[in-house]
């Protein structure tokens, strides 16, 4: 029996006349400039740097003027982003004396090595001498450097730390209590970088569904309609389809016991650029919970990002 992953790749398609991207043999692209601008804000403000003669801090990203997009062509995931930033430091001093500097950076490029980004440290105008701003030059910037590395490496399109699993215990009057059968509800959230109408698609759609299980699947798309995954590894029946909202269905690996099946809620939120999924499983025997939750993280929401260009790793 073909495991998780595995199968022929051989449904691949270089064209297809209803113009449908399988697997992103052409070229697609992603805006994700928003999320680039909050992202810097986020890893910058607040960054900070001490020592004897006193304590440092970016207090404000003031301009961020720049553009970045992921790019997939074939499974390949490409960065591109061009940033001018400019953001502001506080420093007080070991005695108590307040100083206030500024801080360039205008070419956080993709062109450029993250060694090679301008990092420009001053002080502020008729500000007089501090030795913090020699602790901000050497320090600081190479906190800054760490900081600018880490927009590069945690971009939408790989960022391991997007998804978060959190698991919630409920009866039947809502309250939370420790749970140990099989009823207890497991809760996934993922983000993903494409419209709520294209992702509901991607489960529905049985060549598309092969594309991202690189394996035989069927997918009757509809209520009552049924499905077979992975080789027949993974089967169920679609409960309720609310278009672009919301996925029920019951779910199972072929190896539980016989009629078993978890209930899966997938419900798709618009978030601008983005559409954060929640996936929801009520029912998992409760040794297979840590399969399972492995399996949606890994061989759908990652097989998705990596297949269709929609970020190559949870985040």
């Amino acid at each position: 029996m073909a495991k998780w992953g595995e199968g022929d790749p051989r449904w691949i398609v270089e064209e297809r006349a209803d113009a449908t991207n399988v697997n992103n043999w052409h070229w697609t692209e992603r805006d994700v400039t928003n999320w680039s601008s909050e992202k810097l804000k986020e890893l910058l403000v607040g960054l900070s740097v001490e020592s004897e003669e006193g304590v440092c801090e970016i207090t404000e990203v003031s301009k961020a003027e720049g553009e970045a997009s992921i790019n997939n062509r074939k499974g390949k995931l490409i960065f591109f982003y061009e940033w001018n930033l400019k953001a502001a430091w506080t420093g007080t001093s070991s005695s108590g004396i307040k100083y206030k500097g500024n801080i360039d950076v205008p070419n956080l490029s993709d062109e450029n090595d993250v060694d090679d980004f301008d990092i420009s440290v001053s002080l502020c105008k008729d500000e007089p001498d501090t030795t913090l701003l020699s602790l901000m030059k050497k320090e600081g910037a190479s906190k800054i450097r760490k900081a600018l590395a880490n927009y590069v490496e945690v971009h939408p399109g790989h960022d391991p730390a997007h998804s978060q699993w959190h698991e919630q215990t409920e009866d039947s009057s809502g309250d939370n209590r420790n749970q140990q059968n099989s009823g207890e509800k497991k809760t996934d959230a993922d983000t993903f970088m494409t419209s709520p109408e294209e992702l509901y698609r991607v489960f529905l759609n049985q060549e598309m569904v092969q594309a991202f299980t690189r394996s035989g699947a069927m997918v009757e798309a509809e209520r009552g309609g049924k499905f077979r995954l992975l080789d027949g590894n993974v089967n169920g029946e679609f409960l309720e389809l609310v278009s672009e909202q919301k996925i029920v269905m019951k779910w199972r690996f072929n190896s539980w016991p016989c009629e078993h099946y978890a209930t899966v809620t997938l419900t798709f939120s618009d978030k601008g650029n983005e559409t954060e999924l929640k996936i929801e499983c009520r029912g998992v025997p409760e040794n297979e919970e840590d399969r399972t939750r492995d399996g949606w993280q890994r061989y759908y929401c990652h097989a998705i990002k990596q297949t269709f260009g929609f970020g190559a790793r949870l985040c």
